[in-house]
């Protein structure tokens, strides 16, 4: 899908029935964000508590910050259990640029269209407060996840070897510019 305006996009025809999408901070949600991470990314990609201390170490500097304007985060629940999350963090990066971080979805909710809504949300929210770009960090292997992003008009500019994580993998750098209004 192209993007050629800056209207919402439609978040009606999302089905994600099972699961509800809510905004903002909640208690224990730090956690279960760090243990979803730790969780799928030891078993994917062979990480291990450096890169849980790295998704700790940023959550817990961004959620005391959540409720000013150019911050969001929002996750999905199911049965009283979070099974995703995604947060636009809107002051780390500069120049009106929104980065894009701790995307998840757990494996009991994929497949239900909610990681789609979280996306939608949050590529929304930097639309509506007008950040020029959107930039998101990852590693070459998650094609599910790159489709996603390539479908909603991020692009891959950048592919490094990097060993921030604690393990060496091939970073990327997405970036989606804001359409023209």
């Amino acid at each position: 899908m192209r993007l050629t305006s800056r209207s919402h996009f439609n978040e009606d025809s999302i089905s994600s029935d099972k699961c509800k999408v809510i905004e903002g901070y909640s208690p224990g949600l730090v956690g279960r964000i760090v243990e979803m991470h730790a969780t799928y990314y030891s078993d994917f990609a062979n990480f291990d508590a450096v890169f849980e201390t790295t998704v700790a170490r940023g959550l817990s500097d961004f959620i005391p910050r959540i409720n000013r304007a150019q911050n969001f985060i929002c996750y999905a629940v199911n049965r009283n259990k979070v099974v995703g999350s995604i947060a636009i963090d809107g002051e780390d990066l500069e120049g009106n640029i929104a980065h894009l971080r701790w995307f998840i979805v757990d494996e009991e909710a994929r497949g239900t269209g909610v990681g789609k809504e979280m996306f939608l949300k949050a590529i929304n929210f930097c639309d509506d407060n007008g950040f020029e770009e959107i930039h998101l960090w990852t590693f070459k292997g998650l094609d599910a996840a790159r489709k996603m992003y390539e479908k909603f008009g991020f692009v891959l500019t950048e592919e490094y070897l990097g060993d921030q994580w604690g393990k060496q993998v091939l970073e990327q750098k997405f970036v989606r510019i804001l359409p023209p209004s």
